[in-house]
């Protein structure tokens, strides 16, 4: 007797057959209809404990950030921090500096030797117990990086050769690079923060 599915009967060889009801365990009906959730709660599928969700008030936030500000300036104010370091962003480089760092840029800059530059695009300043990051940057009065052109020169002659065996192909290509030396001469930051 061969079975074929219709829409809503069974064809057999002998004729239509309404088709029998779908057969399910008690425990799935009633989980089903009540619930509407087919999974059934096991460990794997949800964490046998409660789910704790903290919320911060806004205050609490709020009073937080006003203890951590007031303690950096507090450590401002009496000059106890150490040693500062700022990243900066010059010559299309971050540069990690702090003070009496030298640094060798690849390329010339306006300025002369001896002359004095600010960098102002200071995306970081910390010390020992504190870090100020920007968004991007740090505002220019809050920190100062003051720097000295040291020396303005052209790195060793670079050779760069390229070749092509069994095709008489060879061309040769010396390349000297700018080259600028800085001396990070300070780190200052501003006496109180806002």
């Amino acid at each position: 007797m061969a079975l074929s599915r219709g829409a809503g009967l069974w064809r057999t060889c002998s004729g239509l057959l309404p088709r029998p009801p779908l057969l399910f365990p008690a425990a799935v009906r009633t989980q089903s209809s009540v619930s509407g959730d087919l999974v059934p709660r096991t460990s794997l599928s949800r964490s046998p404990w409660a789910e704790r969700t903290v919320l911060v008030p806004e205050e609490e936030e709020r009073s937080r950030h006003a203890a951590v500000v007031s303690a950096v300036n507090q450590r401002v104010l009496q000059q106890d921090f150490g040693r500062l370091f700022a990243v900066v962003h010059f010559a299309g480089r971050q540069w990690k500096v702090t003070d009496e760092d030298l640094i060798l840029i690849e390329n010339h800059i306006e300025a002369e030797c001896g002359e004095r530059i600010r960098m102002e695009k200071v995306l970081l300043v910390g010390a020992e117990d504190f870090t100020l990051m920007g968004r991007p940057l740090l505002g220019k009065d809050l920190v100062r990086v003051d720097a000295t052109v040291i020396e303005k020169t052209e790195s060793w002659p670079k050779v760069h050769m390229r070749f092509w065996k069994r095709h008489r192909y060879q061309r040769k290509r010396i390349i000297v690079q700018p080259q600028t030396v800085l001396r990070i001469n300070s780190i200052q930051l501003a006496p109180r923060l806002t």
